[in-house]
């Protein structure tokens, strides 16, 4: 699998949670489009678009979706949200159920409603025994939606979908999952979850470039939400620009307000394709032969797990905190060292994917030892 990529041998890249680096495919094929396009400008815009289909065919498949047709691609994880935020219809009283942990673009959009009396509650993850529980226990006739993402971007806690869409469903709330640390790691399927908005960016566990995601909606709920962006390529007649009566796309593309990022939908095609010739089942269970050993070695050196030890709720994330030392410091100097990571939620968060070799935790962690081992700077 390593020899899918083209990764400095002197680098221990271990931060897939914040930008996965390129497969070798993604690169060439982003080197060939920009050279075809340097040669023939947009000549091959049709072959173009047959590659956007293609990529919404694979993200359909990926997520367990019914159709192509219900895959919008968004400009990123934060742009997605905002469509369904500030799609649906709010009465004032509502309110939304979420995380107070959570990544600032699952925070803030929510509680951007307030000017709509709208209310975000959020769970302390923290002082949660039983995340899935509590965040029932928030909710209550006026709740609209509950809004989560499926792992934890600092600590790596899952979240355990099925269970709170099924909870969701039965009550009528809607159900919002951020996947983005999830999608590309862990088989996911929309459908068994009960998800109604389901939104990932590409550039981290599904080694894509940054600009693009995924925005899934359920088919039952595209025209509920109100359209709050409009342009060429959200209409129903697309391509007929002489068209004077429009209507709004019946599939997902009426979330599109304008051209698509080509350039991006060609990288992130090839990425998936690598994905989706692995398949989920091997990705995960060779993610987690990397998070067991990398947590084996955690554990060796007497060092404080932030993530949860139990695979079923576990990701890609690792987090850990060296006792009595500040993670700032540290995370700082294994970057100078080539040690790609991450300083989060207090702690240092490596984060491996399929094709990470074993052998690279294993230098990750001695570079740590050393830097451990070594006097204060003065």
């Amino acid at each position: 699998m390593s020899e899918d990529f083209t990764l400095d041998p002197e680098l221990c890249h271990l931060n897939h949670a914040a930008v996965g680096p390129w497969p070798r495919r993604t690169a060439e094929v982003v080197a060939r489009f920009a050279e075809e396009n340097a040669h023939a400008g947009s000549l091959a815009y049709p072959q173009w678009l047959e590659v956007e289909q293609r990529l919404r065919e694979r993200l359909a498949r990926l997520i367990g979706a019914v159709s192509p047709a219900d895959i919008a691609l968004a400009k990123n994880t934060s742009e997605a949200l905002s469509v369904i935020a500030h799609g649906i219809v709010w009465r004032d009283g509502q309110n939304i159920v979420g995380i107070q942990q959570e990544f600032p673009s699952n925070r803030i959009v929510w509680e951007s409603l307030a000017t709509q009396g709208v209310e975000w509650r959020g769970l302390d993850l923290d002082a949660s025994s039983d995340p899935e529980a509590d965040l029932m226990a928030l909710c209550d006739d006026e709740t609209r939606l509950l809004a989560v993402s499926w792992v934890q971007y600092a600590s790596g806690r899952r979240l355990d979908l099925e269970r709170l869409g099924t909870y969701c469903r039965a009550k009528g709330i809607l159900f919002c999952v951020d996947a983005i640390q999830g999608l590309g790691v862990l088989p996911c399927d929309v459908q068994r979850f009960q998800t109604d908005f389901l939104v990932a960016d590409g550039h981290k566990w599904l080694l894509g470039p940054e600009g693009l995601a995924l925005l899934y909606v359920r088919p039952e709920l595209r025209e509920t939400l109100t359209l709050r962006q409009f342009g060429w390529h959200m209409v129903e007649q697309v391509g007929d620009f002489d068209q004077v009566d429009w209507v709004p796309a019946e599939s997902a593309r009426r979330f599109e307000c304008g051209s698509p990022n080509l350039l991006g939908i060609h990288a992130l095609e090839a990425s998936l394709s690598l994905i989706e010739e692995l398949g989920p089942e091997t990705i995960w269970t060779r993610v987690q032969e990397c998070t067991n050993h990398l947590i084996e070695a955690i554990d060796r050196r007497g060092f404080e797990l932030l993530t949860p030890s139990d695979p079923a709720l576990r990701a890609g994330i690792i987090s850990f905190r060296v006792p009595d030392r500040s993670a700032e410091p540290l995370y700082r100097a294994l970057m100078q060292r080539k040690v790609l990571c991450a300083c989060r939620g207090g702690g240092i968060r490596f984060s491996p994917h399929f094709h990470t070799p074993l052998s690279v935790i294993d230098r990750a962690m001695e570079i740590l030892d050393e830097i451990l081992a070594a006097p204060p700077a003065s």
